[in-house]
């Protein structure tokens, strides 16, 4: 396979930094990734970042469709030529910021749901994640590079320095794996951190439910809002009602200290806490 650095030369294109176009062009690393995610014949596949195609080229041929999305006018054509001169017809180019994508508008597998693949940008990873999360019953699994401090965060337990809002969530709606580690040596141009590869699979949640999911995000962002601050303190800020008493109470019902701070709360306690405090409410 031809290195990214030459396949951009040949097209006439070079990365676009304001992007954070970072173009995987390691075979070995390539081949690995498309292994451990595991997508087989009947796979509909969303490609977060086409890009010049490294992934979408040999992935086309052990999946039944790619609905290949990218942002960059130049990037997308210069993929089209490699898929009509390499006679593959199940790409569908869509040039569109993933971000503006209405996921309900896709052409969606007989089964209903499709899974995600993409490297994604280190500027837009959070919001995507928000994105595949609001989006969760049209997607079963999205496997994603990350770098490799985001990636730390979503696979991160109680206790940890990068346990925060965002893994809570995340571990709420999905079973999170790491499956490969990427060094910065296989992208060019090359990024200044190496990356993850993650699955998240839908399909696995967290066992336990919340009541009102809404009231669940919301206290989970609250608790974290100022880490140095214990739950009590950075609770009461977050809202007007309930008052100080009845947060104590909450917390009082769930087993867990005011004193505590909420990187050392499981998913558990969270469920827990908002359902507590909804009843307050």
């Amino acid at each position: 396979m031809a290195k990214a650095k030459s396949i951009a030369k040949s097209d006439g294109f070079r990365p676009k930094k304001r992007l954070g176009q970072h173009f995987l062009n390691d075979p070995g690393i390539i081949g690995k990734m498309i292994a451990l995610a595991g997508f087989d014949e009947s796979c509909t596949i969303l490609e977060i970042g086409s890009g010049l195609g490294a992934l979408t080229l040999p992935l086309a041929k052990s999946v039944k469709h790619i609905l290949a999305v990218e942002k960059d006018r130049q990037l997308m054509a210069a993929l089209q030529k490699k898929l009509f001169s390499a006679a593959i017809h199940n790409v569908t180019p869509i040039v569109e910021d993933i971000l503006r994508l209405d996921f309900n508008r896709l052409d969606l597998p007989s089964k209903g749901k499709f899974q995600v693949l993409g490297n994604l940008p280190f500027n837009i990873s959070s919001p995507v994640i928000e994105k595949l999360m609001e989006n969760r019953k049209l997607i079963s699994r999205a496997v994603l590079t990350f770098q490799r401090e985001l990636a730390l965060r979503l696979i991160a337990r109680p206790g940890n320095k990068s346990y925060g809002a965002m893994t809570v969530l995340v571990q709420y709606h999905a079973h999170v794996s790491p499956l490969l580690e990427i060094p910065k040596e296989a992208f060019r141009p090359r990024p200044k951190v190496g990356s993850m590869v993650l699955e998240l699979d839908f399909t696995r949640p967290f066992s336990k439910r919340a009541k009102d999911e809404k009231h669940f995000k919301k206290v989970v962002k609250a608790a974290f809002a100022h880490r140095r601050k214990t739950l009590l303190n950075s609770l009461k800020g977050a809202w007007a009602s309930p008052d100080a008493e009845s947060i104590v109470e909450a917390l009082e019902r769930c087993s867990i200290e005011p004193g505590k701070r909420a990187e050392t709360l499981n998913i558990a306690d969270f469920l827990c806490l908002s359902a507590s405090l909804l009843s307050l409410s």
